[in-house]
């Protein structure tokens, strides 16, 4: 499958009217970074993950348009109660990257006031043509949660429909630019959770001194109703969450690498 960089269009840099494409959001998040977190979901994403719980984001042109202003609106009343838990904002999706501009202004607004800010995303991003543009917003950005799905590009294309040649390249910069970022991943029985390739991602991960942890999360059917309600076949119909042995297992090959790990 063939897909180039998309981005989704915006007006202008004035925060009145730079429109971001929102699938919707969560007041009370506390699985997206630390603390308690209100967790903004972009709409549109270009990987086709098989396990993806948020299928309903994928379609470009879907969602709701709001101002970075009114998305502020919509922030900023929650804000004593994340700032008394640690915690901030996240902007997800989907995939968040293809409305960098939006998130930029929004970070720059909420950095403005204090507020901790956080970019999860798949990296799939063209660096050669965005690099310094990225600069921009990772200046704005606290935390990055990157979601490395598999080392190997031929399983990573079977999983996701994309290589993983710009996830990876993307995780190389963030390391350059000594990002604080969280490496998530993924574990799919039958798809990510090969010891081998854990090995392998592991020793990729482990010089990177910008990572402070590796969150490992295992795979589950909670997205399931979404595929259907599109009136499409759940691919991954029959495979069962990985056991706490395989969790075990893939946790001690990260943490003999070096790297702190959470399950």
């Amino acid at each position: 499958m063939s897909v180039s960089f998309v981005e989704l269009p915006t007006r202008s840099v004035d925060a009145k009217h730079l429109l971001g494409r929102i699938h919707s959001f969560e007041s009370f998040g506390t699985v997206d970074g630390p603390g308690t977190r209100f967790v903004v979901f972009l709409q549109g994403c270009l990987f086709r993950c098989k396990y993806c719980h948020n299928r309903d984001t994928w379609d470009l042109n879907e969602g709701k348009l709001y101002s970075v202003t009114e998305m502020l609106d919509e922030i900023l009343p929650y804000i004593p109660f994340i700032d008394a838990s640690g915690g901030g904002v996240t902007v997800t999706g989907g995939e968040p990257l293809l409305q960098k501009e939006f998130i930029c202004v929004l970070f720059k607004l909420l950095r403005q006031q204090g507020i901790h800010t956080c970019l999860d995303t798949n990296g799939y991003v063209n660096l050669r043509d965005y690099g310094k543009e990225l600069d921009k917003l990772f200046e704005r950005t606290n935390l990055v949660l990157l979601d490395l799905k598999q080392i190997d590009n031929d399983k990573h294309i079977l999983l996701t429909e994309i290589s993983n040649e710009k996830p990876l390249e993307f995780a190389r910069y963030l390391n350059k630019i000594n990002q604080p970022t969280w490496i998530r991943h993924v574990v799919v029985p039958g798809y990510s959770d090969d010891l081998e390739d854990i090995k392998r991602l592991a020793d990729f991960v482990a010089p990177m001194k910008n990572v402070e942890k590796v969150e490992l999360l295992p795979y589950h059917k909670l997205g399931k109703h979404k595929w259907e309600s599109y009136g499409e076949s759940y691919p991954l119909e029959g495979v069962e969450p990985p056991s706490k042995e395989k969790m075990r297992q893939i946790k001690e090959i990260f943490n003999d690498a070096g790297l702190a790990t959470q399950l």
